[in-house]
């Protein structure tokens, strides 16, 4: 992967107003937001600090394909392939992407917790909510790269909103688990997005929490399956040109 592309490619993202409001303003002003609606105990303050961390960095990690979806269209991918750029490089660079951008929710919305909410926590519980929190988001960034390998420029945003929302609603991010039934718990499991916000979740309650372990397994086992996709749905596309 090169430096150069990766530079390229966070700059590139960076002028997109969409990825500024939906991946940085968003999460904050929702935070804020639902703290004053509910948020009255630190308790409460905290785990929406997470929710809400958890829906930013997912999003960053989903932006991805709407991007590659515009350069498979416009023949870029093609162009690339005359390069040194090796089709591993150019997938490792959008995901790297992915990260880098997921890095600022990541940062914001603890920080505004912190200072705005003063949500207190340990040294341990900070480091699962920031740190813990971007590494899980690594499977979003390839739901976001097979989303761009799959669909259209026009068909590639819809396609990324009726996978997030989803995702959020059910996975735990906008529907508090402790008031879920039984059965939405148990469709939930089967989504990263609650394993995601399990990983920050752990580090300011018991309540509800699953061991770290456990959801590093997880997503662990969903980002090898994801990659196997991204990598053969990439070849797939490259056979037909």
């Amino acid at each position: 992967m090169s430096v150069t592309y990766l530079a390229l490619e966070i700059r590139r993202v960076l002028r997109s107003p969409r990825f500024m409001i939906f991946t940085v303003a968003f999460p904050v002003l929702l935070y804020l937001l639902y703290v004053g609606l509910w948020g009255k105990d630190p308790a409460t303050k905290a785990v929406l600090m997470v929710n809400l961390t958890s829906f930013g960095a997912m999003a960053a990690g989903l932006f991805t394909g709407t991007r590659v979806a515009i350069e498979r269209q416009a023949g870029w991918q093609r162009q690339l392939r005359l390069t040194p750029l090796s089709g591993g490089g150019y997938l490792a660079g959008k995901a790297a992407t992915g990260m880098t951008l997921a890095l600022a929710p990541v940062i914001l919305v603890p920080l505004v917790g912190k200072v705005v909410e003063g949500v207190g926590l340990d040294s341990a519980g900070w480091l699962r909510v920031t740190l813990g929190v971007w590494l899980a988001a690594l499977p979003f960034a390839l739901i976001g790269l097979l989303i761009g390998q799959i669909g259209t420029a026009d068909s590639t945003q819809p396609i990324t909103q009726l996978v997030m929302l989803p995702m959020a609603l059910i996975g735990g991010i906008f529907i508090p688990i402790d008031s879920m039934p039984q059965w939405l718990l148990n469709i939930a499991h089967v989504l990263p997005s609650y394993w995601l916000t399990q990983v920050g979740r752990g580090g300011v309650t018991t309540d509800l929490s699953t061991s770290l372990g456990r959801d590093a397994l997880v997503l662990a086992a969903w980002t090898v399956v994801l990659s196997v996709a991204v990598i053969r749905r990439y070849r797939k596309d490259s056979a037909r040109v």
